[in-house]
């Protein structure tokens, strides 16, 4: 005799992965198109500096954005210079080493053009002779690289600068500078 055995019957197991795993990435496609849109229509291109004219026709250190960075100097050497320059009313960007990795012997600086006032001022605090590199940056700051050979910038630099009378200048924008986190060397 012959049991009879029931048949199983075939389950109806829905298969959820796969329409899950697509609402995941439909969100995730929503939301960077969301974000894409915003930050294409609220984007802030702020000015890179501003036309001014001078009081008293001079140029004044705390007119100026300068960036110190180390070309091969020994480690710290960006640091102590920007801090001098600091304490004389500088607007000290950015402390680093230099970003291309090019190698200075002595000093560079670098701006919109060999004779822009702002480069000039600068110079008026070193004690050697820095090579200028124009650059025809539009922001009008300035980038001081020091090199293996920089002794050390003058006890009593360059107060102002002189600029022709009624003519402009284009200052750069001045952002409050943000504390280095600690523990950082920007060296």
């Amino acid at each position: 005799m012959t049991a009879l055995h029931p048949q199983p019957r075939p389950h109806s197991r829905i298969r959820w992965r796969t329409p899950v795993t697509m609402v995941v990435l439909l969100g995730i496609l929503v939301a960077g198109a969301w974000w894409g849109w915003k930050s294409l229509i609220s984007s802030s291109a702020e000015p890179t500096c501003v036309e001014q004219k001078l009081p008293n026709n001079r140029l004044v250190p705390k007119q100026v954005v300068l960036n110190v960075y180390n070309g091969g100097a020994k480690a710290g050497s960006a640091s102590r210079v920007a801090e001098v320059l600091k304490k004389r009313g500088f607007n000290i960007g950015k402390v680093a080493n230099e970003p291309k990795g090019d190698k200075v012997d002595v000093a560079e600086l670098r701006g919109a053009s060999e004779s822009a006032p702002e480069l000039v001022l600068v110079a008026g605090q070193l004690n050697q002779k820095a090579v200028p590199v124009a650059d025809g940056r539009t922001d009008h700051t300035v980038d001081l690289v020091i090199g293996a050979g920089f002794g050390s910038v003058k006890l009593k630099g360059l107060p102002s600068v002189a600029v022709p009378a009624g003519s402009e200048v284009c200052l750069p924008v001045v952002h409050p500078s943000q504390a280095i986190p600690s523990g950082q060397n920007p060296n």
